[in-house]
C-alpha cells in the first residue's frame, strides 16, 4: 500500500513514514505506519545556543538611560533557516514518494506548514497533499497512525482477515 508518505515535522526535526500492508494480512493487522528516516536541522538547533553572541539585542543605551532600538533580523534569519529545512524535507519526500500516485500527508505547526507547503509545491509534482496544522513530532508510530486515521487522513488499521 505504499501510497502514503507521511511527513511529521517541526522547525528542527522531521520524520518520514510510509503506510505499508503487512506481509501476511490474514494473520497480521495492517496497514502499518513504517518510519523511514529522521532529518534534523543542525543550524536551527545550534541557533539558540551558539549563533548569537547576545541573548537578545534590541537597544544600545544612550545618555540618560534611554534606549535606541534596532532590528538584528533574527526573525528573518529564522525564516530563512526554516525555509531551507523545508526544502530539504521536500527533497526527501520526493525521494520517498517516487510513485506519482502517492498521497503526501504533511503534519506540522502552522508556521512550518506554510514553508513545507511551498517547498512541496515547488519540488514534488504529481502527488496529492493533505495537511494537518498540529505538532505531533513526539508521537510514536502507533499513536500517530491512530490520530491520523481518526481525522481521516490515512486509512485505519484493520484486524487480521481470519
Amino acid at each position: 500500500m505504499n501510497q502514503y508518505c507521511v511527513v511529521v515535522a517541526n522547525g528542527h526535526k522531521a520524520r518520514f513514514f510510509t503506510l505499508e500492508d503487512p506481509d501476511q494480512p490474514e494473520f497480521e493487522s495492517g496497514p502499518n505506519l513504517i518510519k523511514h528516516k529522521d532529518l534534523s536541522s543542525e543550524t536551527l538547533q545550534q541557533q539558540h545556543q551558539d549563533q548569537w553572541s547576545e541573548s537578545k539585542s534590541g537597544g544600545n543605551r544612550g545618555h540618560g538611560g534611554q534606549s535606541h532600538g534596532y532590528d538584528d533580523h533574527r526573525a528573518q534569519h529564522d525564516d530563512d533557516v526554516e525555509r531551507r529545512f523545508a526544502n530539504s524535507i521536500a527533497d526527501e519526500c520526493k525521494r520517498i514518494s517516487h510513485n506519482k500516485r502517492t498521497n503526501v500527508v504533511l503534519v506540522s505547526q502552522k508556521r512550518m506548514l506554510g514553508h513545507l507547503r511551498n517547498a512541496i509545491d515547488a519540488r514534488v509534482h504529481g502527488v496529492h497533499t493533505d495537511e494537518l496544522a498540529k505538532d505531533l513530532i513526539k508521537l510514536n508510530p502507533t499513536d500517530l497512525h491512530k490520530y491520523l486515521a481518526r481525522v481521516k487522513l490515512i486509512p485505519e488499521r484493520r484486524n487480521p482477515a481470519l
